[in-house]
């Protein structure tokens, strides 16, 4: 493996915590393995969900608006932004701490990110994508009336507010981002997926609609020509059969393996399903590039090729 790899990394909003206190201790333990990647002579730009967050910031000011006259409720993209501003500002703040305490001095930015999607994206024909705070049925039908959202019943739980999930075509600050990563920055970019925008004229249009982290950190990737994408999860490697006795932990696959597992059903929607069709996404887009999947604590160990899996174009 040669030096100066570079390397997108997409890390999990869930890994982030619940509130602004949780995440500030999480993210201590978070910038470890991300300076240990770039101690190692790696190039990387971070990535990042926002699940957990935005949804705080949405029923916040949702709450808000609901008890007061003189408080606006905030539009959806709005709320993307606030998260990305403070989930940036813990990330940066830790990482370069930890930079700092190895004796490496190196420049952490935030780049609030707006991702440009398709406004004929047939996500938006039907939204997918819950959000923000469960209600009963009858709350629930108030909310559709009056503010014309698309609210399911969630497994059980009660009704939620369910927002479309588009695919992201271009991220509408890569050129900031090449110009950091050019100069030697650590940057942080396309946080939560990116502020979902669609194009008008010279208009960037924010949209209510929330990008999957691992599709907007793919992309990334391929835009700035990266060598590895990294999709962090729970576990250090991908399995088909999981939770069964004949379980299988998988070192490498092949796009056409990949496809194969995705077809027979191995993999849950929402959970490991879109991070490996990501992963496909970055290894197909040119020969050589590879995808890996693995946990946070093991990202310097499977760059090195020790643990997780692997996703490549044989």
């Amino acid at each position: 493996m040669k030096l100066k790899d570079k390397i997108v990394v997409a890390l999990g909003g869930n890994a982030l915590g619940n509130s602004p206190e949780e995440q500030l201790e999480l993210v201590k333990h978070t910038a470890k393995p991300i300076v240990d990647l770039i101690e190692a002579g790696h190039e990387v730009i971070l990535a990042h969900g926002n699940g957990p967050q935005v949804g705080m910031i949405n029923l916040a000011m949702s709450t808000s608006a609901a008890s007061s006259a003189n408080t606006p409720e905030m539009p959806f993209p709005e709320c993307g932004a606030m998260s990305q501003g403070y989930i940036g500002f813990h990330l940066q703040n830790a990482i370069r701490e930890e930079l700092l305490s190895r004796g490496m001095e190196m420049p952490v930015a935030t780049v609030i990110t707006q991702v440009i999607v398709d406004k004929e994206d047939p996500a938006f024909k039907k939204p997918t994508k819950p959000i923000g705070a469960f209600y009963s049925e009858e709350e629930a039908k108030k909310i559709m009336a009056e503010k014309g959202h698309t609210m399911v019943e969630d497994s059980g739980r009660g009704w939620r507010r369910v927002v479309p999930s588009p695919q992201p075509i271009d991220v509408a600050e890569k050129e900031t981002v090449k110009a950091l990563v050019k100069h030697g920055h650590v940057v942080i970019t396309v946080g939560g997926g990116g502020i979902p925008v669609v194009a008008e004229g010279h208009r960037l249009i924010g949209i209510p609609a929330v990008i999957d982290k691992d599709f907007a950190s793919a992309k990334l990737a391929e835009i700035l020509d990266a060598d590895y994408l990294i999709i962090l999860t729970a576990v250090d490697k991908v399995a088909i059969n999981y939770g069964k006795p004949d379980v299988k932990w998988l070192s490498e696959l092949s796009l056409e393996e990949a496809f194969k597992y995705i077809e027979e059903g191995h993999f849950a929607p929402g959970s490991m399903l879109p991070k490996v069709q990501a992963a496909i996404k970055f290894a197909e887009s040119k020969k050589g590039r590879k995808a890996l999947i693995t946990s946070l604590e093991k990202a310097k160990e499977g760059i090195e090729g020790l643990t997780g899996t692997v996703i490549v174009d044989r």
